[in-house]
């Protein structure tokens, strides 16, 4: 019977220290095979050329780097590019590579399918198959910021966790990979260029805060009234919005950094004036800004763009009332990479 080898990457960077210790070599042999795992990215053993060809066999012989593979890429007409790539068992995840004149943002996924139930999106008709572990979610920044070195001549400036998944349902998977990316012996970004976005698990932003975590945090709110939401979004039913109110006012009270909500306006679902004054409303809790988002239809007949006129009233009551609002129009929706398409052709 074959021995299931453990990944490499598993190992902390003092773990691969004891590891090369005992096997008779030199503690700094870890060192060496840390940066290659990760601020280099390696994918296989033969790629750590200042390592002894012995060294390399040895470690073969007792692990694996469970990497992810690009298995499709494909280019939008205004220069997105949504990544299907394939985790070592075979399952799939999409991200997504935004370009702008000013920056390179990378989408990533923290979960194959999804744990939650949102009504308007692709990726929650997948039932959860499983939580991305911290190096998959990492291959998947490494790949982008390959890819915009390659086609932008720049590399990675933002991330932003809105790809597949919920990621406050897979917390410390989704801690860790930040770590890695943020650390100066992986990516060293800064971590006030990510932003992680939820839908709403009310004890995990508290527990953010309480962790003194330095990214951002989304909501993906899209109605503020609990009726509304929860036609939406179902799962509202077990984290209502007083509790959602409650666990931001404390992320604030915590952290003093400001909460971006994104809202999709549908037509005769969340387009009324009571619906504009409950936003209002709530965006007066915490400070914030709101991302309005053009709705990406997913071949469904029940959610529909709401009219421009509508979003015009949001955007006009928002800013009376002295709201941050920005619009943000769609990109990649010819390749389905766009906001809640994830997965749609699937």
């Amino acid at each position: 019977m074959e021995i299931k080898k453990k990944d490499i990457r598993a190992l902390t960077k003092e773990q691969l220290r004891d590891f090369f210790v005992k096997e008779g070599d030199k503690a700094f042999r870890g060192n060496q095979v840390y940066e290659w795992l990760w601020s280099k990215g390696a994918h296989t053993f033969e790629d750590m050329t200042n390592i002894s060809l012995e060294t390399r066999q040895m470690m073969e012989d007792s692990f694996v780097i469970n990497h992810i593979e690009v298995d499709t890429m494909q280019r939008s007409s205004d220069g997105t590019v949504k990544n299907a790539v394939k985790l070592h068992d075979g399952l799939i995840v999409e991200s997504v590579l935004i370009p702008t004149e000013t920056r390179t943002t990378a989408c990533v996924s923290s979960q194959v399918g999804c744990s939650l139930d949102c009504k308007f999106c692709a990726t929650s008709r997948l039932k959860r198959m499983r939580n991305l572990n911290p190096d998959e979610i990492y291959d998947q920044v490494i790949a982008i910021d390959r890819e915009s070195k390659l086609y932008f001549n720049r590399p990675l400036s933002n991330i932003v966790f809105m790809g597949m998944g919920e990621p406050l349902m897979n917390y410390n998977n989704v801690i860790k990979s930040i770590e890695k990316i943020t650390s100066p012996e992986g990516l060293g970004m800064s971590p006030k260029r990510i932003v992680v976005s939820t839908s709403g698990v009310p004890k995990i932003i508290k527990k953010m805060a309480d962790d003194q975590v330095k990214f951002n945090l989304a909501v993906s709110l899209h109605s503020a009234i609990d009726e509304v939401r929860t036609q939406i979004m179902p799962f509202n039913e077990t984290f209502p919005l007083k509790d959602l109110k409650e666990a931001l006012e404390y992320w604030y009270e915590k952290t003093e950094r400001k909460i971006t909500y994104e809202y999709i306006v549908w037509d005769g679902i969340n387009d009324r004036t009571e619906d504009i004054d409950a936003l209002v409303k709530f965006c007066k809790y915490v400070p914030c800004k709101v991302n309005i988002i053009e709705y990406n239809p997913i071949d469904d007949g029940q959610f529909q763009q709401a009219s421009s006129a509508a979003i015009d009233n949001y955007i006009q009551e928002l800013e009376r009332n002295r709201i941050v609002v920005n619009v943000r129009r769609s990109r990649g929706k010819d390749i389905d990479a766009a906001c809640g398409q994830l997965a749609n052709k699937a």
